[in-house]
């Protein structure tokens, strides 16, 4: 079926009258998605930096807890990411009021989730006894757990609301509500942290305070005047049972695929911090300074879950085909640049992350430069994961990438990171074979995990199998 070519997003027509996909409309589309994942980048590398004002300890702790917190919050955030898929879906066919609802379905299951974070707040000491971290890198990576479990139900909420902005492609309000919690953050660290003398949880209560302000500003500019002219904003707040079930059958997926994607990089780098302190902050400056591409090659990812929703709203799956192939290709571009120019700068970016007069800050720095030139072999790849997952978000196709990115993460990904990374002895799991390469040797590992998650993915988009899903 062919739509009306005013109802299809990024589209032109050439000279000859043949239908084009428009790059700039993409560009404009992504742009501030790709403004607003910097953004978020840079919120990871204020704590980064502010923690880092502690100790080389609080910023091992950092990472032994970023990915766990992470981890769960996207667990059950998938619900609010899902949003955005619905959103698109019933803007493109024209389905206003639908729109506005699937806000408030989102709103109902976040806070449905918060018994949940709350269970998970209180089961720091248990969580982080298994991993076998020094006493004191356990006890900083506790105190930053539980404030950042206790805001989780404020994120999902917000992604909710950030989603239907995202969905109609009002993309810049979502750049401004975005921009406002990093100041926040930023502010906040300083007055929690320093002021305050909270220190590693003062970091944690910076976060969820930010959000929760930034959770504030967003219902406000969805409820407004001309927000509910349109989609019905202040009225469709009821709770329906039929769109929770619509929204968790698509959003449970989602969360889960990026869930396990998670949790193997969180064990990933709990393997590097038991390794000791360089090991584990050299690795977790790494991971930060990486999020600096992978981020807006997010935020690329995210326009083409609008692009490909809006396209099968209208009725055009091949149009949906075209404009995904389009986002794909710029997250490969964009991220195979820029993470070789990432990794040509790693001498002069490292030292502002350590402390001048840590004994360990030379080492850091040595260690995770080399590290950043193995993240760059696999950034064209991972913007092919990126480009490809997003897309297929946007055709409602999330139960099989949720599966393939399971068995990839667990089945190679993490046994090959344990067998590369510990020496014999050192091992969470003695008898497994063990090269004791180090550091070096778990970074190998996750680039042979994601050009193996880029290429499956990639080939599941290709294949169109997405075109026969039908969200109802």
């Amino acid at each position: 079926m062919t739509a009306p070519e005013n109802t299809l997003p990024a589209l032109r027509i050439d000279a000859r009258g043949r239908r084009r996909v428009d790059y700039r409309a993409i560009v404009l589309l992504a742009l501030p998605l790709v403004i607003n994942a910097s953004t978020q980048a840079a919120l990871s590398l204020i704590d980064t930096w502010f923690i880092g004002r502690i100790s080389t300890d609080a910023t091992a702790a950092m990472g032994a807890s970023y990915f766990l917190v992470l981890v769960f919050i996207l667990l059950f955030g998938g619900v609010g990411m899902a949003v955005q898929t619905l959103v698109a879906q019933a803007y493109g066919s024209g389905r206003r009021r639908r729109a506005g609802r699937a806000v408030w379905t989102g709103c109902w299951a976040a806070l449905a989730t918060a018994p949940a974070f709350v269970a998970l707040a209180l089961a720091a000491p248990w969580l982080f006894a298994p991993f076998g971290l020094q006493p004191d890198i356990e006890r900083l990576a506790a105190e930053y757990w539980m404030p950042r479990m206790l805001g989780g139900p404020l994120a999902v909420a917000m992604w909710a609301v950030t989603g239907f902005f995202n969905g109609i492609g009002r993309t810049g309000v979502t750049l401004w509500l975005n921009v406002f919690v990093a100041l926040a953050n930023a502010a906040l660290n300083e007055v929690f942290m320093f002021r305050l003398g909270w220190g590693m949880a003062g970091a944690a209560w910076a976060t969820t305070a930010a959000v929760a302000l930034g959770l504030a500003a967003s219902l406000a500019v969805f409820a407004s005047a001309a927000v509910h002219r349109e989609y019905a904003s202040r009225t469709t707040w009821p709770f329906r049972a039929a769109a929770l079930r619509r929204l968790l059958g698509l959003g449970l997926p989602m969360g889960l695929s990026v869930t396990v994607d998670l949790a193997a990089l969180s064990l990933f780098q709990l393997m590097q911090v038991r390794l000791g302190p360089v090991d584990g902050a050299a690795s977790q400056l790494a991971m930060m300074l990486t999020s600096v591409c992978y981020m807006p090659a997010v935020g690329i990812g995210i326009a083409g879950t609008t692009l490909v929703g809006q396209s099968i709203g209208a009725g055009d799956r091949d149009w949906a085909r075209k404009v995904g192939n389009a986002t794909i290709r710029l997250s490969v571009g964009y991220m195979g640049v820029f993470g070789v120019l990432l990794a040509a700068a790693a001498p002069w970016l490292l030292p502002l992350f350590v402390t001048a007069g840590d004994p360990h800050s030379a080492e850091v720095v040595r260690l995770g430069a080399a590290l950043l030139w193995l993240a760059a072999l696999y950034q064209a790849f991972d913007g092919l994961n990126i480009g490809s997952s997003f897309c297929l978000r946007g055709a409602g196709d999330v139960r099989v990438p949720a599966l393939v990115v399971l068995g990839l993460a667990w089945g190679v990904f993490m046994p090959l990171a344990h067998t590369l990374t510990f020496a014999a002895g050192d091992a969470w799991i003695p008898g497994l074979p063990q090269a004791g390469w180090g550091a070096a040797g778990g970074w190998i590992a996750a680039v042979i995990y994601c050009c193996a998650l880029g290429m499956s993915l990639f080939l599941r988009w290709r294949s169109g199998a997405w075109r026969a899903i039908v969200l109802r």
